[in-house]
């Protein structure tokens, strides 16, 4: 199977790491969800210290798409959540991305949304429970939700010119997290 790196977007709560944890099953890549970084990082450094907290969560994510890339390892999958309106999300992406294909990887960039109030719903889960620790305070978890919502668009507009080449756009509301990783690898062609 060719080296292949998937990025999968969206807002809070709408299923990245889920969809990630099922698209690792079905096609042996290895999943980096954002929080494996930002958990680790949360844990070493206050609230105050920002600059730090950053430099950490981008080093570990550098470290690891070094590795991945470069090295015989299987795919990658990343999970993020990107501000559409920013040019530097965009911008950053396309970093990991560039470093992939120059290695050899198929590179595709999944971007899921759904409904807001399914995603209230979705943060309340037991799989996001427990593998973000920082989302435990529901309260507080909701509250920056909605407050990042209104201050970042996080999906992008219909037949926006995005800059990923292998790119598609699913909404999950209705869909069960492991019918999408099956949607993702066959649209893709992960494994063949």
């Amino acid at each position: 199977m060719k080296k292949t790196f998937v990025i999968i977007l969206g807002p809070h709560a709408v299923g990245k790491m889920t969809v990630g944890q099922e698209l690792s099953k079905i096609t042996g890549l290895r999943l980096f969800h954002n929080h494996m970084s930002i958990e680790l990082a949360r844990k070493l450094f206050t609230p105050n210290e920002m600059d730090e907290f950053q430099s950490l969560n981008r080093t570990i994510r550098q470290n690891v798409f070094d590795l991945f890339a470069k090295r015989e390892l299987p795919g990658l999958i990343f999970t993020y959540m990107c501000a559409f309106d920013l040019q530097e999300e965009l911008d950053y992406l396309v970093g990991p991305i560039e470093l992939f294909k120059s290695n050899g990887a198929k590179c595709c960039v999944v971007e899921l949304c759904a409904d807001f109030d399914v995603r209230l719903i979705r943060n309340k889960s037991e799989n996001r429970l427990l593998h973000k620790e920082s989302k435990r305070n529901l309260d507080w978890s909701e509250s920056e939700m909605r407050a990042t919502s209104e201050k970042y668009r996080l999906n992008s507009y219909e037949g926006e010119k995005l800059p990923f080449e292998n790119y598609m756009k699913l909404d999950n509301t209705n869909i069960a997290p492991d019918e999408a990783a099956k949607m993702i690898k066959t649209y893709f062609a992960i494994g063949e």
